[in-house]
């Protein structure tokens, strides 16, 4: 058996919260809203090691292709092409039902940030040793504040070295119940990555999710190749009902495992979180060059070029890309889907 495991990278979504440089063909994953390149950029160079990982495999939309060859440039990989939304249960099914059943599976999402390479590298190794096990192993991210914006996984008894069973999924919770949860130890936000060897995910599918299961693995026996990409059957994967990989299979499961791990893990999901990651001025600060500010604290300013003169403002976010200008509280990024669903159409 081919000890490497095999990246799954999951370039879905449209990054509405991130609006109004987050949409359409330009979604989050594949802007540069965190360190060097793109965030999609970044995961690949997160699995580049052939000691550990193989080939990654990338899910994407049609209309993402095109941006997804330019910025993977010359790495070895292979593309699976969803023909619609069907969420991530479907979309690890389409992975799944072209693998090899003793493959192991890691699937990611393409648009996080993960600071410290080495304990991920360290987590995904540890998950691994269970995945081999038959568990179904998901990553819990060791929390440092109560956040509500997050779900959560209960640790049971422990599995291996670095792994637990899982006892329970939590909703994002109110913030009485997230601080309860920071205090007592033994919840871990749950980052949505995981680890398994494909026989046992497609065992469980068939299990608890069978119609997901077989109308991926009928997309991908009907898929057509072009070039490098397999696009899945539209026809076979519209019978896929739409879920979550959490809700399909996860929280139903009964060998389900979570390796614990601090990593300097965000999901970038808000204008709010990309100004925490920034480097910022004495004053607190993330602006670009263009950006004239008197007598500011604590402010947000992303501009595609346009000038853009702050006074006397803290804890703002000012987002310009081209005729659309964003400017809100900082403390209200949660609240840009709304302008995001007024603005923007879906992208098919």
């Amino acid at each position: 058996m081919n000890d490497q495991i095999q990246p799954v990278i999951l370039c879905g979504g449209a990054g509405s919260r991130l609006w109004p440089q987050s949409r359409g063909l330009r979604a989050k994953q594949f802007l540069p809203l965190a360190g060097t390149g793109s965030l999609f950029v970044q995961t690949l160079a997160r699995v580049a090691d052939e000691r550990l990982f193989g080939a990654p495999l990338i899910l994407c939309g049609k209309p993402h292709l095109a941006m997804v060859r330019e910025q993977m440039g010359t790495t070895n990989s292979r593309l699976l092409v969803e023909p619609m939304p069907r969420n991530t249960a479907a979309a690890i099914a389409l992975a799944v039902a072209g693998a090899d059943p003793e493959a192991l599976l890691l699937v990611m999402p393409s648009d996080h940030v993960i600071a410290d390479v080495a304990a991920f590298h360290a987590a995904v190794t540890g998950g691994a040793a269970l995945a081999r096990r038959d568990w179904l192993v998901t990553f819990g991210i060791t929390p440092d504040r109560p956040e509500t914006g997050f779900g959560y996984i209960a640790s049971g008894a422990p599995v291996g070295t670095q792994g637990f069973a899982v006892d329970r999924f939590v909703e994002k919770p109110p913030l009485a119940d997230a601080e309860a949860m920071l205090a007592a130890g033994g919840y871990s936000w749950n980052a949505g990555i995981f680890l398994f060897r494909a026989g046992r995910m497609r065992d469980a599918m068939l299990t608890h999710c069978r119609a997901i299961f077989k109308a991926a693995d009928k997309a991908v026996a009907a898929g057509k190749h072009d070039g490098d990409a397999l696009h899945a059957d539209a026809i076979e994967f519209a019978k896929a009902p739409s879920n979550s990989i959490d809700y399909a299979v996860m929280e139903k499961d009964d060998r389900v495992a979570v390796v614990p791990v601090a990593m300097g893990w965000s999901d970038l999901g808000s204008w709010h979180a990309v100004h925490s990651l920034a480097e910022a001025d004495g004053a607190g600060n993330v602006v670009d060059d263009n950006v004239f500010l008197h007598d500011c604290r604590g402010n947000l300013v992303r501009s595609d070029g346009k000038r853009v003169a702050l006074i006397g403002m803290e804890n703002v976010a000012v987002i310009v890309d081209g005729d659309d200008i964003l400017v809100m509280p900082l403390a209200r990024s949660q609240d840009v889907r709304i302008a995001a669903q007024a603005r923007e159409p879906p992208v098919d």
